[in-house]
C-alpha cells in the first residue's frame, strides 16, 4: 500500500485514509521528531514547518523505506553522518528552509544519497558535498554560494536540472554541463557566462540568466539545443557579432529571448541570422533607437515582438519578412514617424499595441487616390501611418498619442475587434472615421478624450458590445435609430443632462451593463429613461446599474 503520513490536525480532521492523503502542511505542530508509531510501510512524511533541529534515525522512527521526505522549513542544523545510505528508495529529498550551514561548515557529505533524483537545499546557506550519482533535480535557490568548485557537479551524470538562482556567484567561465537541460543562474552577480571551448553537444534547453550584472551577451556552446534563454535585467550595452565563423554561436532551435531591461542602443540584423526557431522576442526597456528586419530569411518563425520603452525613431520590415508575425509591442517610444504602409507588410499582424507615441493616422487608400485626383499635388500627411487593409489586425492599441484626427475610412478593409483611441485629448472623428468597421468591431475605447458631440452613428457597428466613453465632455447622446448590439456602456464622468427615450429603447434589447455615476442628470426631464431602468430592473434584463439611483439632480 501506498501510504503518505500527514502529521497536521487539518488531514486528521478530515477522517481520510494514510493511504489517500497527500499532505501540505501549513499549521506549525512544533515537533522535533516523527512520532514513534508511524505506520509499517510509509513512503512519503511530511514533517515540513516544524522544529526539527537534529536528523537522526531517531528522529525518522527509524524508517528507511521513504520515497518522499519533506523536511522542508525546520531548524536543522544536523545530519547524522550516514543517514541516508540505506534509504535505497528515496528519490525526494526536501531540505529547504533550514539550517545547513551550520552543517556544512564541519565539511561533511549529506550522502550517500544512493537513490535521490530530486534534492532541495534551497535557503539554507553555505552547502558542500551532493554525494548523489543518481540525482536529477538539485535546488540551490537562496543559498551565499561565492562560487561552484571545479568538479563539483563533474560526478553527477544523471543531473537535468540546477537550480543556483539568488546567490552570490560572480562569473562561470567552464561550463561543462553536456547533459544538464536546466540551468537558473538568476538574481546573482553574474558579470560573465562562458562555456568551454568544445565541439562536444549541450542537452541544455533552458538558461535563466536574468538579474545580473553582465556587461555582455554570454558565450554560449556552439553545439547546442537551447530553446529558452533569459538575460533580462542585466548591464547588456551592445550585441557583439564580429566574431569568426568558428567562433559564432549557432540558436538555430532558440524559441525564446528576453533581453529586456538592458542598456541596448541598437541591435544589428546579422544578430538574428542563425536564430530561424525563435517565436518571442523581448527587447522592452532599453535604449534602443532604430530596429530594422529587411534581409529575407531572417526571423521566419517570430510570433511577438516586443520593442516598447525604447528610444525608437525608425521601424523598418521589407516585404516579405516576418510573415508568421502576430503581435508587435511599440507602445512609449514617443514614435513619431513611421513608414505609413509597414504595418501592410506584416501579413499575420492581429494584436498592434502602439500607445504613448505621436503619430498620425493616414486616410484609406482609395480616399488618397480619390483626393489625388482632384489634386495632383495631393499627398499623405507628412509622417502618418496607415491601418487600412491590414487584413489581418484585429486588436489596435492607439491611446495617448496626441491624436487630434480620425480621417474617414480609416480602417477600410482592417477587421478589427478591438480599437483603443482613449487619452487623446481633442480627437476630431471623422463621421465616416469607424466605416468599414461594421460587421466586427466589439470593443471601442473613447475614454478620456474630451469629447463634446459624438460624430460617428455607433448604430451601424452591428457588433459592437463594449464602448467606453467615460471621461469626456458629452452633453447628449446621439440618436439610436436601429436596434443596438451593445452589452456595456460606460458614460460615468460626462455632462449629460438628459438621455433620450428613444436611444434607451434602441438600447434596452441588448443592453446588460450600464454605467452612469458622475453625470448631472436631471430627473424632471428623464422620466422615460427612468421607466426603461425600472422595467429592466425588475425583469433582470440588465445585470449591473451604477450611477443612476440616487445621483438625478432636481432643476
Amino acid at each position: 500500500i501506498n501510504q503518505c503520513v500527514c502529521l497536521q490536525p487539518a488531514c486528521k480532521q478530515q477522517g481520510m485514509p494514510l493511504s489517500a492523503i497527500t499532505p501540505r502542511s501549513q499549521i506549525d505542530l512544533s515537533l522535533r521528531s516523527a512520532p514513534p508509531n508511524l505506520p509499517h510501510g510509509v513512503q512519503m512524511l511530511d514533517l515540513s514547518r516544524n522544529q526539527v533541529q537534529n536528523l537522526t534515525q531517531e528522529t525518522l522512527a527509524y524508517h528507511t523505506g521513504f520515497h518522499h521526505l519533506n523536511l522542508r522549513s525546520n531548524k536543522i542544523h544536523f545530519i547524522q553522518p550516514g543517514l541516508f545510505k540505506d534509504m535505497t528508495d528515496l528519490r525526494v529529498l526536501d531540505l529547504s528552509r533550514n539550517h545547513l550551514n551550520v552543517f556544512a561548515l564541519s565539511k561533511i557529505n549529506i550522502g550517500p544519497l544512493t537513490a535521490v533524483e530530486s534534492l532541495d537545499l534551497s535557503s539554507n546557506g553555505l552547502y558542500t558535498g551532493i554525494g548523489s550519482w543518481s540525482l536529477k533535480k538539485i535546488s540551490l535557490h537562496n543559498n551565499v554560494i561565492l562560487e561552484i568548485e571545479d568538479g563539483a557537479f563533474d560526478s553527477l551524470h544523471n543531473l537535468t536540472e540546477l537550480d543556483l538562482s539568488k546567490n552570490s556567484i560572480t562569473c562561470i567561465t567552464d561550463f561543462n554541463l553536456y547533459n544538464l537541460k536546466v540551468l537558473n543562474l538568476s538574481k546573482n552577480s553574474m558579470e560573465l557566462f562562458q562555456s568551454v571551448g568544445s565541439a562536444q553537444s549541450y542537452q541544455l534547453l533552458s538558461l535563466d540568466l536574468s538579474e545580473n550584472k553582465m556587461p555582455y551577451f554570454p558565450f554560449l556552446p556552439r553545439q547546442n539545443v537551447l530553446e529558452y534563454l533569459d538575460v533580462s535585467r542585466n548591464h547588456l550595452r551592445s550585441i557583439n557579432v564580429s566574431a569568426s565563423s568558428e567562433r559564432r554561436t549557432f540558436l538555430n532551435h532558440l524559441r525564446y529571448l528576453d533581453m529586456s531591461y538592458n542598456q541596448l542602443k541598437s541591435i544589428p540584423e546579422s544578430f538574428f541570422c542563425f536564430m530561424g526557431s525563435l517565436e518571442v522576442l523581448n527587447v522592452s526597456n532599453n535604449c534602443i533607437g532604430s530596429f530594422s528586419i529587411t534581409n529575407e530569411g531572417l526571423l521566419p518563425k517570430v510570433k511577438i515582438i516586443n520593442l516598447s520603452y525604447n528610444s525608437l525613431q525608425s521601424l523598418t520590415f521589407n516585404e516579405n519578412i516576418l510573415q508568421s508575425l502576430e503581435k508587435l509591442f511599440l507602445q512609449g517610444n514617443d514614435l513619431t514617424t513611421l513608414d505609413h504602409q509597414v504595418f501592410q507588410r506584416l501579413p499575420s499582424i492581429r494584436y498592434l499595441q502602439l500607445q504613448q507615441n505621436n503619430l498620425k493616422i493616414c486616410a484609406s487608400e482609395q480616399k488618397q487616390q480619390e483626393a489625388a485626383l482632384t489634386d495632383q499635388n495631393h499627398q499623405h500627411p507628412p509622417g502618418c501611418v496607415s491601418f487600412s487593409s491590414v487584413h489581418s489586425l484585429r486588436f489596435l492599441y492607439l491611446s495617448e498619442n496626441n491624436l487630434q484626427t480620425l480621417p474617414a475610412n480609416a480602417f477600410a478593409n482592417t477587421s478589427l475587434k478591438l480599437l483603443d483611441l482613449s487619452l487623446n485629448p481633442g480627437l476630431d472623428m471623422d463621421k465616416d472615421s469607424l466605416s468599414g468597421l461594421e460587421h466586427s468591431l466589439v470593443h471601442l475605447l473613447l475614454r478620456e478624450n474630451n469629447i463634446s458631440r459624438l460624430n460617428t452613428d455607433l448604430s451601424l457597428l452591428k457588433s459592437l458590445k463594449n464602448v467606453d466613453l467615460s471621461t469626456n465632455q458629452l452633453t447628449s447622446l446621439p440618436m439610436w435609430d436601429k436596434e443596438s448590439s451593445i452589452e456595456s456602456l460606460n458614460l460615468q464622468n460626462n455632462n449629460l443632462v438628459t438621455v433620450e427615450y428613444s436611444t434607451m429603447l434602441a438600447l434596452e434589447r441588448s443592453l446588460k451593463t450600464l454605467y452612469m455615476g458622475s453625470n448631472p442628470l436631471n430627473c424632471c426631464t428623464n422620466l422615460g429613461f427612468l421607466h426603461v431602468v425600472q422595467r429592466s430592473k425588475k425583469e433582470s434584463n440588465w445585470r449591473e446599474i451604477t450611477g443612476v439611483s440616487g445621483e438625478f439632480r432636481d432643476q
